[in-house]
């Protein structure tokens, strides 16, 4: 499913935070939002999927603005993954995903073998078929994120938005993330902090700064010194790997450090 992004402008007060802001994810594709703290990466990704009302602008999903979806019909084919879900309440891992099956299902309606296949599926898809009835409060911070991609997963969507889903997560757990969401045949939107990652796992990324793209492309097109230098403030060496078209970023140490 494509998602189009049409001047999305959005803020708090007089504080802009999306300013302008025009977008196309193709179908299928895996779409890296990165920029500075600040940036707009969350709100964007709220605002692309209908968890914001823009102030001016649309999103449109097959070509139909979202803002005219109902709320329980846009959650069937759009899914949320905030960063460092978390819950207090004793309950399983079963139990977190099933609640990823309340939009299709009406308030007097029981529970399913449709629901169960679906929280099934989807428990199998991230690996964590094993730990259905493992209690929630157990878990490490990679399983949790696993569960909330599972819950996700079990509202069948289209598109996935996930919200910076390896922050504070050990560099192992962030790439078996992220490698997982690379495997899943949705389209999806990450925002993410590593520039090394986002280079590794989306087809093209999206650069922003101060609300507004400054710019679009593939990878090997938008992570080049210059940019990190102006976007970033860091001075750095991109290189191509000898197997790969994938830029590998490394920082380069300050001379004046220490001085």
């Amino acid at each position: 499913m494509t998602v189009i992004a049409r001047n999305l402008v959005w803020g708090v007060r007089r504080r802009t935070i999306v300013n302008d802001v025009s977008l196309t994810v193709a179908e299928g594709e895996t779409l890296g939002l990165i920029g500075p703290n600040g940036s707009g990466k969350s709100s964007l990704l709220r605002l692309l999927s209908g968890l914001k009302a823009p102030q001016s602008g649309r999103v449109e999903i097959r070509g139909e603005d979202i803002a005219r979806i109902s709320r329980r019909a846009l959650a069937r084919q759009l899914a949320f993954v905030q960063q460092n879900a978390t819950t207090d309440t004793n309950v399983s891992v079963h139990d977190v995903v099933r609640l990823g099956r309340t939009p299709h299902r009406s308030a007097l309606a029981g529970w399913t073998a449709a629901d169960e296949t679906a929280v099934a599926t989807a428990l199998t898809r991230v690996d964590m078929a094993d730990r259905r009835d493992q209690p929630w409060q157990t878990l490490s911070g990679g399983e949790r994120q696993r569960v909330h991609i599972a819950r996700a997963l079990a509202q069948s969507p289209r598109v996935m938005f996930l919200d910076e889903p390896t922050n504070h997560l050990d560099i192992h757990h962030q790439i078996e993330i992220l490698r997982m969401v690379r495997r899943l045949d949705v389209t999806s939107v990450i925002a993410l902090h590593d520039l090394n990652l986002a280079a590794m796992f989306c087809d093209r990324i999206v650069v922003l700064r101060g609300g507004a793209v400054v710019a679009c492309g593939t990878p090997a097109e938008v992570l080049t010194e210059s940019l990190l230098r102006d976007v970033f403030r860091v001075e750095t060496e991109v290189a191509l790997g000898p197997d790969s078209a994938q830029p590998h970023i490394r920082l380069k140490s300050d001379p004046q450090a220490g001085r």
